[in-house]
């Protein structure tokens, strides 16, 4: 009987697979909270569009690249391309450290997500692992997404404190040096690598996938939370800034991230248990768009924005959690690596909209104006779940 468990050598693989991907979603987001704060004081030809513009220009080169990396890495080998990927971001880092132009740190920052080892991350991990035990590799990857995001969160107020938001990049860029330390000497080289319909993107799929209605919402579900989420982070940092010093502000968001984990959880169950995941998701989606609504009042009171900001993080946490299950769920088993491909490309597209849309919308309408484009993306991401069929997609053409 075939052993339950991972192999020392699959856990070897999941745990620094994933904490090579953790690191590099860790530089990516230790940005969001001091940015905005940081470019307003310190660089040349800042406009709020352009704040916005560099907050999400690393989702537009990710989008549009990581499933030909992910393509290249068949062909060329999985740690070729995730090196060249690690050594790509971290020249994005180093140039967004040395600028002292908002163009330059858009470039840089546009330079980051250009290395997109997303899919040759999770090739690679395909090709360590034993069928059995793929479904938990991925699982333990895409958790440290999350965990990278919290922690990033949290403890960026005070790095920034110590090192500045330059130095900040350097950081980012010696994560990615690490990182490539943990892919050469710790990551194991796979005997041969092949394309995997779990893990990664096949190119006869993709124009199946895109043009299934069921798939397609759950694309504009995942594009929307990003869009609002990075919006958002055009304009939080500063509604904080009116009540605390920009190195206070974890006092806020540790708080709100540790309860609002705590209040998803039981959503979560419920929802894997008792069959109510329509239910929890549309929800989830209501209060999204009720905290965003509510952070127009909010705003006058710390107390207020930062009960608004553990709604929102809640319904978020949860979406977080609902979406890609639902994507893994619902996709067809010879298409479930096109699906999640094209399902995390519209994550990262949704980045570049909502700090884009959401710069020019602070520049022109104010912070109302960009949470009044969160209400109105969680509106229509209600109505297009509505008309989601709830039941798996039998196959693609």
């Amino acid at each position: 009987m075939e052993n339950s468990g991972m192999t020392p050598i699959e856990r070897r693989a999941t745990i620094a697979l994933a904490g090579i991907f953790s690191l590099r979603m860790l530089g990516l987001f230790m940005i969001l909270p001091v940015f905005a704060l940081y470019a307003n004081h310190e660089l040349f030809g800042v406009t709020p569009t352009l704040v916005g513009v560099a907050i999400g220009a690393y989702g537009l080169t990710q989008a549009l690249l990581q499933i030909p990396f992910g393509m290249l890495s068949d062909r060329f080998g999985r740690k070729v391309i995730i090196a060249i990927g690690l050594v790509i971001f971290a020249a994005g880092s180093v140039v967004a450290a040395l600028s002292t132009s908002i163009w330059g740190v858009i470039f840089g920052r546009a330079l980051q997500g250009a290395g997109a080892i997303a899919g040759p991350v999770m090739a690679l991990a395909a090709d360590l692992t034993r069928e059995t035990q793929r479904t938990k590799a991925m699982a333990m990857i895409g958790m440290s997404i999350g965990l990278s995001f919290m922690v990033a969160i949290v403890v960026a107020p005070t790095i920034d404190h110590w090192i500045g938001v330059p130095g900040i990049f350097w950081l980012i860029g010696g994560l990615a040096v690490v990182g490539i330390g943990v892919l050469l000497f710790i990551v194991p080289t796979p005997a041969c690598s092949e394309p995997h319909q779990e893990a990664g993107a096949i190119p006869s799929k993709l124009k199946g996938v895109y043009h299934n209605a069921t798939l397609r919402r759950l694309d504009f579900g995942i594009l929307s939370l990003h869009t609002i989420i990075t919006a958002n982070w055009v304009v939080v940092p500063l509604v904080l800034s009116e009540y605390l010093d920009k190195q206070l502000h974890w006092w806020v968001y540790l708080p709100v991230l540790l309860f609002s984990v705590a209040a998803m959880v039981p959503f979560v169950l419920i929802a894997e248990k008792r069959g109510l995941i329509k239910q929890i998701l549309l929800g989830s989606v209501s209060l999204l768009g009720i905290a965003e609504l509510l952070f127009i009042p909010a705003h006058v009171s710390l107390w207020a924005t930062g009960f608004v900001l553990f709604l929102f993080f809640t319904a978020f946490n949860l979406l977080e959690a609902i979406l890609p299950s639902l994507m893994s769920k619902l996709a067809p088993p010879e298409a479930k690596g096109t699906a999640m491909s094209i399902y995390s490309t519209a994550q990262f597209l949704g980045a570049f909209i909502g700090g884009s849309l959401g710069g020019w919308m602070h520049a022109h309408f104010g912070m109302q104006g960009v949470f009044l484009m969160g209400t109105t993306f969680a509106l229509l991401w209600l109505l297009a779940t509505l008309g989601l069929e709830y039941r798996p997609v039998k196959s693609v053409s």
